[in-house]
């Protein structure tokens, strides 16, 4: 027999996956479930990214980043609406905001494994610690837009270093 508080983490726990598999703004917001992990969901999420970048990147320069600006925008509004129905602001669980500022960070690198790690780990590093100005973006953005923002700054602060090593 379970405790009360037994019983509402697994009610929580339910609330939220059909919240993040009971419809299409939730699948993606969640990354495809890859935001339930109950460990580091938005390094999960990050993880997920990485299979889409090569398609992304396959698209050639112009649709690529016009599809980027689309998936942002289309980001803005899931988040917002998914962090609604959560009742929370950017729950850990939304990862879409990292998905698509990892396909930021990659816009420029050989799509090589040492630099989709050197990508993956120089952005989840801004993404977690979130120095100057992530950390003020993230505390005075909000809605959709707001949790869509810092992750993108991360991504692009990513793009910017890897971008600069690339070039020595």
């Amino acid at each position: 027999m379970n405790t009360p508080e037994q019983e509402k983490v697994t009610e929580e726990s339910l609330a939220l996956r059909k919240v993040a598999l009971g419809s299409p703004s939730g699948f993606l917001a969640f990354g495809f479930g890859s935001g339930l992990s109950p460990l580091a969901p938005g390094s999960m999420g990050t993880l997920v990214a990485i299979p889409f970048a090569f398609v992304l990147r396959s698209l050639g320069p112009v649709a690529f980043w016009l599809l980027l600006i689309l998936l942002f925008l289309l980001g803005v509004s899931l988040c917002s609406h998914v962090s609604k129905k959560l009742g929370v602001h950017d729950h850990g669980g939304i990862v879409w905001d990292e998905m698509v500022g990892y396909w930021l960070a990659i816009a420029f690198v050989p799509l090589q494994w040492q630099w989709i790690l050197a990508a993956f780990l120089l952005f989840r590093f801004f993404d977690i610690f979130k120095p100057w100005p992530i950390r003020q973006i993230d505390k005075r953005l909000s809605g959709g837009f707001g949790i869509m923002i810092d992750d993108v700054v991360a991504g692009f602060f990513t793009m910017v270093i890897l971008a600069a090593v690339q070039t020595l």
